[in-house]
């Protein structure tokens, strides 16, 4: 379990990201796979959920993901609308003023960012790939806490374990949308070993989305999932290695009573 100090350091917060160690899975998913899309069994997801809401102090129905779409779809949790998983809504953001609800994102090379506004006892959590990420997943949960009665100056972020700019290479047309919407973005691309390839760096341009932003301070964990098999899944690492499935890492925030 990883934690970083500017979310470690807030009262009544607590905030998570899990490493896929600590669960009942095996083979491909061991051990603690998340996430009921994938092939595993629905019966071992489901204890690894229940251990990770118990490291909250909280049930495992107080605990809620979503079915993430890569959108900016965000939810506002207002404690009467708890779901269960499998057949959550399809969004990639979470919101609550509420304490004992543990908002969470599944990952598997995609960032996790986690947020909380202490001051206003207002937090969220957002599922941020790229597409997300350029067409502002973050700000649109930036903007539902705000709603809450948050005030972005209060925020602090956390950017969990993702796929880093080391691993991270993508095609030539991929640098266009980014620099179209600020040329500034061209800096989270280099050159990568294959001619007119780059290599992207996800979590540097989700910490300048969230400084453009003013939150009050943003980090990330500098973990990166593809090359460390041990502590992370990584879609990316399955796909070149001709796996067809992958587990789901959780990463999760609450507001203590």
């Amino acid at each position: 379990m990883i934690t970083l100090p500017n979310l470690a350091r807030i009262p009544h917060v607590q905030h998570a990201f899990f490493t896929r160690e600590g669960g009942v899975s095996t083979g491909l998913f061991a051990s603690l796979n998340c996430g009921y899309g994938s092939a595993d069994s629905p019966a071992n997801v489901a204890e690894n959920r229940a251990r990770a809401a118990g490291r909250f102090g909280l049930e495992p129905e107080r605990l809620l993901t979503l079915h993430q779409i890569h959108s900016t779809q965000v939810l506002t949790v207002d404690g009467s609308n708890l779901w269960r998983s499998p057949g959550a809504p399809q969004a990639d953001g979470l919101v609550t003023d509420k304490p004992g609800i543990a908002l969470g994102v599944l990952s598997a090379d995609c960032a996790p960012v986690l947020l909380a506004d202490h001051e206003n006892r207002v937090i969220g959590a957002a599922h941020a790939g790229w597409r997300g990420a350029l067409a502002g997943v973050v700000d649109a949960t930036v903007a539902a806490m705000e709603g809450l009665g948050a005030r972005r100056g209060s925020i602090h972020a956390a950017v969990g374990p993702c796929i880093a700019h080391a691993s991270y290479e993508v095609g030539p047309e991929f640098p266009a949308p980014f620099t179209a919407q600020d040329r500034a973005n061209g800096a989270f691309f280099t050159p990568s070993r294959r001619a007119g390839h780059h290599m992207f760096d996800l979590p540097g341009y989700l910490l300048r989305r969230l400084a453009l932003l003013g939150v009050a301070s943003a980090e990330a964990s500098g973990h990166d999932t593809l090359p460390n098999q041990e502590q992370f899944f990584s879609f990316r690492y399955n796909t070149l290695n001709g796996i067809r499935d992958y587990g789901r890492g959780l990463s999760a925030i609450a507001l203590v009573k």
